[in-house]
């Protein structure tokens, strides 16, 4: 049976932020790509954070009601950042997404370095792609 690991699934080079970033600009990126979220990077690429689309809705709402618009990326992004290894297992990360909030997963090196994301439409991709070849399906 052939090994379904992260590093065959995920994106390579996906949306992130950066610790600095203007939250209507972190915005503007998140609503252009259609993705809920993403890592934040620091100067040295390494992930120091996430931005999702909750924070961003609720500093949103803030905003709206104090009327100011100055917060930054690091000011509102979580630090509780749930990663993955290259070489993790697509169904260890599917039992995890069944179980807990992430909808995506930074793929970090061992030095914290990111090197892409995996989200839940590839994990159901890959295990949906693994079925069809181990049961010799029609796409």
């Amino acid at each position: 049976m052939k090994s379904l690991q992260v590093a065959d699934y995920m994106t390579s080079r996906p949306v992130t932020f950066s610790v600095g970033m203007n939250i209507a600009e972190a915005v503007e990126r998140i609503l252009k790509i259609d993705q809920s979220g993403g890592p934040v990077l620091d100067q040295n690429g390494k992930v120091v954070g996430f931005l999702s689309e909750q924070d961003c809705i609720t500093h949103m709402i803030e905003s709206t009601y104090f009327r100011e618009q100055v917060a930054k990326v690091g000011d509102i992004m979580s630090t509780d950042v749930k990663s993955l290894k290259p070489y993790s297992s697509v169904l260890e990360v599917a039992q995890k997404m069944a179980l807990s909030r992430p909808r995506i997963y930074p793929i970090i090196d061992d030095d914290g370095h990111l090197l892409g994301t995996i989200t839940r439409h590839q994990i159901m991709r890959a295990i949906d792609q693994h079925l069809h070849e181990a049961y010799n399906m029609p796409d």
